[in-house]
């Protein structure tokens, strides 16, 4: 092999690029990494306000995203974002007409599916023939292949509707899970990536739905210490470049250009988002390349609230009966100063405001927290602003599963990774991670590397 053969340039520093840009180094190539942005960690990063370190939105993971607790491990990060001890969800209901009622949705420690059997059975925001329903539900969504391309063309709502689930069965249930990991709701929602959802979350291990999250800025698990295992592992990483062509050179290698320079390499991974990806693509390497176009985005609005006082005392909570999804205290991660509280509101879904102005958002939203949480009517607000991210996700609606290209290209040393990608999973940063490692294990069997997939005992 040529030096050029053993040069892997990946093309973006988010969580499926800074992945593939590890593998590859683990296996002995020389790899650059090209990032636009001047820091990694794509749409899961921090910033400052001030006194405050901000995470751009809430993110969180479960104990079955294995992939994305490897890289929390491969970077040293495992204790910055510890895991529940034990599936613990409070959901308050603000609209009950006996006044706002707390439920709770708990597994317990039987095997799966009788882990959240009693959780099911005390929880107060469906009537007991809803919860009966629920089980019902549950035994027909395991038997499901989520692989099953017919599966993609259906919409979860209409299947919930077959098996009985009521419009406040899906508020108060499948659309309160869903719409924070699929960033849709049951009716926009492809059934096989939902059956994935529930099946690997809810039904595969009793833990498996265990919650866990940063107790750290973001950017010092994606940037900080992302960074500095990249630099231990020999990766050259440029920041604030941007990519503007990708070609093949007459001797038969790939060609990066920057606005800088011109990087020569046997192996090309594209690890931007889908419309940035057709952009770069050369002719031939895939059949159909507009279909990268086809696929749809879904934003996410993240709205922040710093209080002079404590008004939550749960970690998080998700809400029902209110415009308000889920509540997470981010008071010691982000270093507020002693005796107030910052809490971040995770909407996902968020079509409806997601561009309206602050003060719409703010007249909206703070009334909301006071009827949840009736500490916050006496407390003085310091601080309230929103991020937005308008193309926070792939959209994953019905027939989005046939527009999702694999990590190979139809060109010989051109791959593919990002959320967006056929990994099987919704846009998360479990499915980041994963499209990483699949793009690193195309590559390297294409070069005749064997390396072991990180994930395969887990699997």
């Amino acid at each position: 092999m040529t030096g050029t053969d053993q040069h892997a340039v990946v093309v973006g520093g988010g969580l499926a690029g800074v992945t593939t840009a590890l593998e590859l180094a683990d296996a002995g190539l020389r790899v650059t990494l090209l990032e636009g942005r001047p820091r990694l960690g794509g749409l899961a990063f921090s910033f400052k306000r001030g006194d405050l370190d901000v995470d751009n939105g809430q993110h969180v993971y479960l104990r079955c995203c294995t992939a994305y607790r490897w890289f929390l491990d491969r970077v040293g990060g495992t204790a910055l974002a510890p895991l529940q001890d034990r599936l613990d969800v409070p959901v308050l209901d603000v609209a009950h007409p006996g006044g706002p009622r707390l439920g709770r949705l708990r597994r317990g420690g039987l095997p799966v599916p009788l882990h959240l059997a009693g959780a099911l059975a005390r929880y107060p925001h469906m009537s007991l023939a809803e919860r009966a329903s629920v089980g019902r539900a549950a035994l027909a969504l395991r038997r499901l292949d989520p692989g099953d391309p017919a599966l993609d063309g259906l919409d979860f709502a209409t299947w919930l509707g077959r098996y009985g689930q009521s419009a406040r069965t899906i508020e108060a249930l499948w659309d309160l899970v869903g719409i924070a990991t699929l960033n849709a709701n049951a009716a926009h929602s492809s059934l096989g990536l939902a059956a994935m959802v529930f099946k690997t979350g809810l039904l595969s291990e009793k833990g498996a739905a265990d919650i866990g999250w940063a107790r750290v800025p973001l950017g010092e698990l994606h940037d900080t210490l992302a960074r500095k295992q990249l630099d231990a592992a020999g990766v050259r990483t440029r920041l604030r470049t941007r990519v503007t062509a990708v070609t093949r050179t007459p001797e038969g290698a790939w060609r990066v250009d920057t606005e800088e320079e011109s990087l020569d390499a046997g192996t090309v991974v594209l690890a931007v988002p889908q419309r940035e990806t057709h952009g770069l693509l050369p002719a031939g390497a895939l059949a159909d390349p507009d279909k990268l176009l086809d696929i749809g985005t879904a934003p996410i609005l993240n709205v922040h609230v710093v209080y002079d006082r404590k008004v939550l005392k749960q970690p998080f909570f998700a809400a029902l009966g209110s415009p308000v999804q889920w509540v997470f205290d981010r008071t010691d991660s982000s270093g507020l100063p002693d005796g107030g509280q910052y809490l971040a509101l995770s909407q996902s879904a968020a079509q409806d405001d997601i561009d309206e102005p602050v003060s719409v958002l703010r007249g909206k939203y703070l009334p909301e927290l006071e009827r949840l949480l009736p500490a916050a009517r006496g407390a003085k607000v310091r601080d309230f602003f929103v991020t937005r991210e308008r193309t926070a996700t792939f959209a994953p609606a019905p027939g989005v599963g046939r527009l999702r290209p694999g990590a190979r290209t139809d060109t010989p040393g051109l791959y593919l990774a990002g959320a967006w990608t056929a990994t099987g999973w919704p846009a998360t940063m479990e499915g980041a991670v994963r499209s990483g490692l699949s793009a690193a294990q195309a590559a390297l069997a294409a070069l005749g590397r064997h390396r072991e997939h990180p994930l395969q005992e887990a699997a």
